[in-house]
């Protein structure tokens, strides 16, 4: 049997890569859960609008909005199941770091639709609400703070990893 390593011994974590990609597989999934729970609630509402007597009165961009959200709602569900569904046809061919790397972009993927799905419903709800200019003013609002929480602070070098370090040292003191 062969003896096992530690793939990263810099890395602060004794684990083979079997042991790392587990983890790895792990992480992926809890992260689908939380794009998936976000998803099923967009998607609910989406659904229900359709039944909604003022429905059949919306102007045709208004619908052309509605089914563009309803693709991106489907689109996520889709990316979520196909990690899933990748998983299941190749766990037994113990390449599971291939499999995480593959998930791993299909996740990627399926942050930026659900990001650009929420963008769009505060879109469509805005401007059914109030105006179309107020739709597209909270949509492109939404689409900075998806800027802002999905690239800039998870890239920066001071991103949360920082800001927690610091909330702790301050706390300490």
């Amino acid at each position: 049997m062969a003896e096992a390593h530690d793939i990263d011994p810099t890395d602060g974590r004794d684990e083979t890569g079997a042991e790392r990609s587990d983890r790895n597989w792990t992480d992926i999934l809890q992260e689908l859960r939380v794009t998936q729970t976000g998803t099923q609630i967009i998607s609910g509402f989406l659904l229900t609008v359709a039944f909604q007597q003022r429905f059949t009165q919306l102007p045709g961009y208004e619908l052309v909005i509605y089914g563009v959200l309803v693709a991106l709602a489907a689109a996520s569900t889709l990316l979520g199941l196909s990690a899933v569904s990748l998983h299941r046809a190749q766990f037994r061919r113990h390449d599971k770091s291939r499999v995480v790397d593959i998930a791993s972009r299909m996740l990627a993927v399926t942050v930026w639709v659900v990001a650009i799905l929420a963008a769009g419903v505060v879109l469509f709800i805005f401007d059914f609400v109030f105006t179309l200019a107020a739709g597209i003013i909270a949509g492109v609002v939404a689409l900075a703070a998806i800027l802002v929480f999905i690239v800039l602070i998870p890239r920066s070098p001071r991103g949360p990893r920082a800001v927690g370090s610091e909330a702790k040292a301050q706390g300490s003191r």
